[in-house]
């Protein structure tokens, strides 16, 4: 198989330092964030304003690569499903996927709401939602 290379562009600030505590859905209490980039990517950046939502990916570092099949939501009475059909973290490559509203941007900082992600997880990219008309 071929091999691709990902680069971080920034990490994400947050409370969230605990897998076992943190929000599984950005509704289910994920906190506002920062999504810190590297200064060399502050130029990608413009045209990014407060007021609009976007899917940021990230690279969810602390999952577990080996795990095919989960207990949807962590509920063992669940059947077993395989990860491509949950939203479960821990799967072959943990992208994460996130659609947060932009609060703020201060520099290379941008403040996002209920972003579940961990501290210190590191950003891939961010996309605009294509129904804001961009």
């Amino acid at each position: 198989m071929t091999t691709y290379t990902l680069r971080p562009i920034g990490r994400v600030e947050s409370t969230l330092t605990d897998r076992a505590a943190a929000p599984r859905q950005p509704d289910e209490g994920a906190p506002d964030a920062w999504l810190v980039f590297d200064d060399r990517f502050a130029p990608a950046l413009e045209g990014l304003i407060p007021g609009i939502d976007v899917l940021l990916l990230t690279w969810l570092d602390r999952a577990d690569r080996d795990t095919l099949t989960v207990h949807p939501r962590g509920d063992a009475t669940r059947r077993h499903a395989g990860v491509f059909a949950t939203r479960a973290p821990d799967r072959p490559n943990p992208i994460g996927l996130h659609a947060v509203h932009i609060l703020a941007i201060a520099d290379t900082r941008v403040h996002v709401r209920n972003l579940e992600a961990l501290d210190a997880t590191p950003i891939l990219d961010v996309k605009p939602l294509l129904t804001q008309g961009r």
